[in-house]
């Protein structure tokens, strides 16, 4: 890829088809995606060693501009090139006459995004997530369908309804504000309330649902739907960009970290897996760095195995 290009759109002055030229580009491998996250960062540093020759100097306020939106660009989205694709293929929903065409975001390791959908609701996704949605709902009917974790601000609709289908149970609303996890690979299902009214229902059995109020959530939990009050906001600030804890044992610490970097973590004792903490990190920070410093609160070793993706703590 050439490499004027490149810049061109770290400075946020590409055009709409050179957009669309380098997403195309990034899709082909793994190796050009791997080229355009160096060249961003020798593009970072540039400019760090640029503005230091400057005496600390800012950028002219439209450059600044520029490399703030597309700093955080990149930091949460990791460009929309590498975690929105639009599926080649046409779905039919509901209306066998209509076939409508459906759109796949999937978000990377250690990374979050945020998107509007068709219809106006502001929705986060969380590390691992997958989630798709039409490119337009069809009259009557808001579906979409996810794997991991999203914080949805629905646009209310009363003649309209917004369902969210995961691998577990649907969750139905008009107009809310509520967290999702259901990551299909690790069994969880779990939704909270924080505005509005929602209806969690088994998919299978329509009999078996229940309604939810404000500052509450329900949990699958041996095949039952348990509801308890939310007692820790911490935990859905995942879409700040940190991870809270509250009272938590290093073993359950370790399950999250599991879901926000995409591998394994093996405890071998039992007594370290059973210490409780409290405290929070921010995500961009990394793994290493959060490990580093449970490290001074919590006596263990770790070793990473890259090969087959797993951190063994003893």
């Amino acid at each position: 890829m050439n490499k004027d290009l490149l810049y061109r759109f770290f400075e946020g002055q590409a055009s709409v088809e050179e957009m669309k030229k380098i997403k195309e580009w990034t899709e082909r491998s793994s190796e050009n995606r791997s080229q355009l996250y160096r060249e961003r960062k020798l593009f970072d540093a540039m400019h760090i060693v640029a503005a230091s020759q400057r005496g600390g100097k800012p950028l002219d306020s439209g450059k600044a501009v520029h490399l703030s939106f597309f700093r955080e660009f990149m930091k949460i989205a990791v460009i929309v090139a590498v975690t929105v694709c639009v599926t080649a293929t046409f779905f039919s929903i509901g209306n066998k006459d209509r076939n409508v065409a459906m759109q796949t975001v999937t978000v990377p390791p250690g990374q979050r995004v945020n998107l509007l959908l068709p219809d106006g609701t502001d929705v986060w996704l969380n590390a691992g997530t997958t989630m798709r949605y039409p490119v337009s709902f069809m009259e009557g009917k808001r579906e979409i369908t996810l794997d991991g974790e999203a914080y949805f601000d629905v646009k209310r609709d009363e003649e309209c309804p917004f369902v969210v289908h995961t691998h577990a149970m649907d969750v139905e609303v008009l107009g809310t504000k509520f967290n999702v996890e259901a990551y299909s690979k690790k069994d969880f299902f779990e939704t909270s309330l924080m505005q509005g009214k929602v209806k969690v229902t088994l998919p299978a059995d329509k009999t078996k649902s229940v309604l939810l109020a404000p500052n509450q959530k329900t949990t699958l939990t041996d095949g039952q739907l348990v509801v308890s009050k939310i007692d820790d906001y911490g935990s859905y600030r995942w879409k700040e960009g940190l991870y809270c804890f509250h009272d938590k044992t290093l073993g359950e610490i370790m399950q999250d970290l599991e879901k926000y970097f995409d591998l394994d973590i093996k405890i071998h004792r039992k007594e370290t897996a059973d210490v409780v903490l409290t405290g929070k990190f921010r995500i961009s920070e990394g793994l290493d760095y959060i490990l580093r410093v449970l490290q001074t609160d919590v006596s263990f070793t770790y070793r990473r195995d890259t090969d087959q993706n797993i951190i063994y703590i003893k």
